[in-house]
């Protein structure tokens, strides 16, 4: 049995919809998946990138597509009032909620319809509280362990070479986004291809670098 960590910030609408599709994706493979909250800034900010939804174009183009998809595969997705917004205390009430700052999917996915369900300001502080006293985390999400965990969490991706959410990390492979779910259950049964192919690509030569 594989063990399949998921790393994800409910900021992204990709990552609700994997988390969404993922069950059905993956039905009838024997796994163990493992939720690890992450700020999904910080890879950015490693990387010296922009998020799509701060580059103008890419911007409405992401908020299509993703609205598209979900139409496409049955999903409920509903633009937040704003977005991008702070995800900080969503994710801090995620981890605070298992001692070792792993949510189960419960609160995974309360958090992710509190963002992705209804229209509402993700962010508002009135309703990530009734969304706290729905969840009652075992530990304060303000506190120090909390943070630090977090924290934790977010080095450790980028360590693992992560530039995006979410991304399905399993044995030495990162699987990046909605649409890498298909690929992912490829390799669960086992797909030869990737005693080739994967490795090959990897070692294509950069031609111009900026």
């Amino acid at each position: 049995m594989k063990t399949i960590t998921c790393y994800l910030d409910f900021i992204s609408p990709y990552a609700h919809l994997a988390f969404e599709a993922a069950p059905q994706s993956l039905q009838g493979i024997s796994h163990v998946m493992v939720y690890k909250p992450i700020l999904f800034a910080a890879l950015l900010k490693h990387h010296g990138q922009l998020g799509p939804a701060e580059i103008a174009g890419k911007r409405d183009w992401t908020y299509r597509q993703v609205l598209w998809q979900a139409k496409q595969h049955g999903i409920q997705l509903d633009m937040p009032q704003a977005h991008p917004f702070n995800p900080l205390a969503l994710l801090r009430l995620a981890v605070a909620c298992d001692a070792q700052g792993l949510p189960n999917r419960y609160v995974c996915e309360s958090i992710f319809r509190h963002v992705w369900h209804g229209g509402a300001p993700a962010d508002d502080a009135a309703r990530v509280q009734a969304l706290s006293e729905q969840l009652q985390p075992a530990r304060d999400p303000n506190s120090a362990s909390v943070k630090d965990q977090l924290k934790a969490h977010t080095e450790e991706a980028i360590a693992r070479g992560l530039f995006g959410v979410p991304t399905f990390a399993v044995d030495d492979k990162l699987f990046w986004g909605f649409d890498a779910l298909p690929m992912l259950r490829a390799y669960l049964e086992g797909d030869p291809w990737f005693d080739g192919a994967w490795h090959s690509a990897a070692s294509v030569a950069q031609g111009v670098k900026r």
